[in-house]
């Protein structure tokens, strides 16, 4: 079968399409016929090296994070799937592979994809779904009757992280450009801040959470906007100490990490806030609850027109990076 893989971190990488074998499921495991696999700016880091001290692959690794496809065969301990269905994944950070024609999933990282939407769009689900998930969930711990928001929250991830915040009773705030100020706001955002003509620091008041879509430039507005002991959930800044407990690394990585997110804990104390920092995993059970989040508000994930096919994937991750997409990228098989 064919597939992209990474032979060495570089920062200037490219990926090699080869055929190597198609891979047979372990017990607990699906093999899955790939229809569509998202491109993400998590290629990017991976293919850096810069995540190497959260998640070290054995290279070559077959590259990719998240997919839709249909259930070719089932290893002996596999429950609630059978060939044929149709089921979309965020892949085990331990384990990826979704720019393949085939790929091997722990069955508990899978769930069946939403009826409503086909394999491209579907494939555009389960990255976004779970980082949003699991940060109001896991990381921030929000209530019902809390607020949030989200700058730079007009694109993909807000799509799939505004209904999941209403459907857990949070009040949504987001800034924006203007051609999406409408979309947002039907999907229950509460303000929109369109960033061209309005400052939402100067403007909004006090929140519990704030998420981070933009990065460190936007740091001193999205702190200013907090409460007292708020907290900030960065997608894309640096981890710090806090992230290495909560994923129980060792004292070296705990030092490390410390290390390097300490500029941005000493700026969010002096708000009096707290800085967190995520790298979403895969949840198969997570993933049903987003599956039926999706259908019950129809959700349908922007994604970008362009067509790529696995032997383009290098111009898939190029664009990404500097292409200004309209929504997710998609390979499609």
């Amino acid at each position: 079968m064919q597939a992209a893989q990474l032979l060495k971190y570089d920062k200037n990488f490219k990926l090699v399409v080869k055929d190597i074998p198609r891979p047979t499921p372990t017990d607990n495991e699906v093999l899955v016929r790939v229809k569509a696999a998202a491109v993400n700016p998590l290629e990017r880091l991976i293919g850096t090296g810069y995540v190497k001290l959260m998640e070290k692959y054995s290279l070559p690794v077959t590259m990719g994070n998240e997919l839709s496809g249909i259930v070719e065969s089932v290893g002996k301990n596999v429950i609630g799937f059978k060939a044929g269905d149709e089921v979309y994944s965020r892949l085990p950070l331990n384990k990826i592979g979704a720019f393949a024609e085939y790929a091997v999933i722990d069955y508990r990282a899978v769930a069946m994809k939403p009826t409503a939407l086909d394999f491209v769009h579907s494939a555009a689900v389960p990255l976004t779904g779970l980082t949003a998930y699991q940060g109001f969930t896991e990381v921030l711990g929000a209530q019902p009757g809390e607020s949030v928001m989200i700058p730079g929250g007009s694109g993909s991830f807000g799509q799939m992280a505004i209904p999941i915040a209403k459907e857990m009773g949070l009040r949504v705030m987001v800034s924006g450009n203007a051609r999406s100020k409408q979309s947002v706001l039907d999907m229950g955002a509460e303000q929109y801040f369109d960033y061209r003509e309005q400052n939402y620091w100067e403007h909004l008041e006090p929140v519990n959470y704030v998420i981070d879509t933009v990065g460190k430039k936007e740091l001193d507005h999205e702190l200013q906007v907090l409460k007292p002991n708020g907290r900030l959930l960065s997608l894309i800044m640096l981890p710090n100490g806090q992230f290495a407990k909560d994923h129980h690394m060792p004292f070296w990585k705990t030092a490390l990490f410390a290390v390097a997110g300490h500029s941005i804990d000493r700026k969010a104390k002096k708000f009096k806030a707290d800085y967190r920092f995520i790298f979403v995993r895969s949840d198969g059970e997570q993933l049903k609850k987003i599956t039926k989040i999706v259908e019950k508000h129809h959700i349908k994930p922007a994604v970008d027109p362009t067509e790529f096919k696995l032997a383009d994937i290098n111009q898939a991750l190029d664009y990404v990076t500097n292409g200004h997409p309209k929504g997710k990228v998609v390979i499609r098989f």
